[in-house]
């Protein structure tokens, strides 16, 4: 936890003690469903939770604001997020049914009230979204083309709607089809670890 207070040192009680609570929840159900790798666990703060709140060093989400959360795996970055934005809505979805159990296990053991989650292909949904958020599911182009009919055209948010895209390495050619509109951040500039060096945030408006 020292290194997520590090970087978000204003947090609530409330914040800490649910984040504080990730790692022995990850750790128990890990050991029966594996949706962070064994050798990631002990770096659970580090790759998973901090990374997720990249997105809450780019963007302070305004009171109200949906969030959808494509390929969630164990919750990432959707719980960190709706961890620290408790007056946002955030619907967390992946294809396989075990990991959104997982995620379920945890939204009940911390109490969030704001997360849904759901077993449901991103073609498949309708609802309506502020943003979208994932880490790297698939190519960029391929990602646009699943979501882009799920991002609301009200705008309540200081940066436009659309998706926030975690993803490492070279991302030149994925980003080039959206190079006029899009906004790509070093998460570097954000967090000085190691791990970071080659991580990138991607907003894509939509």
């Amino acid at each position: 936890m020292d290194i997520i207070l590090k970087y978000f040192p204003r947090l609530t009680p409330e914040q800490v003690s649910k984040l504080n609570q990730l790692f022995s929840i990850y750790s128990e159900w890990n050991i029966k469903i594996n949706v962070i790798s064994r050798k990631d666990i002990d770096q659970l703060y580090e790759r998973h939770v901090l990374h997720s709140l990249a997105i809450a060093k780019f963007i302070r989400f305004t009171p109200g604001s949906k969030i959808l959360d494509v390929g969630t795996g164990g919750g990432f970055p959707g719980i960190p997020l709706a961890i620290l934005f408790p007056g946002c809505q955030f619907h967390l979805v992946d294809s396989i049914g075990k990991k959104i159990r997982v995620v379920n296990e945890v939204v009940l053991a911390l109490g969030l009230k704001n997360v849904k989650a759901e077993q449901v292909r991103a073609e498949q949904l309708k609802g309506k979204y502020d943003f979208v958020v994932s880490r790297a599911v698939t190519t960029l182009p391929e990602f646009v083309g699943w979501i882009k009919k799920n991002i609301s055209p009200v705008q309540q948010n200081a940066i436009p709607n659309g998706i926030i895209y975690l993803k490492g390495g070279n991302i030149e050619a994925e980003v080039r089809p959206f190079r006029k509109n899009a906004f790509v951040q070093d998460l570097s500039e954000y967090f000085e670890e190691e791990f970071f060096e080659t991580k990138k945030l991607v907003h894509v408006p939509l």
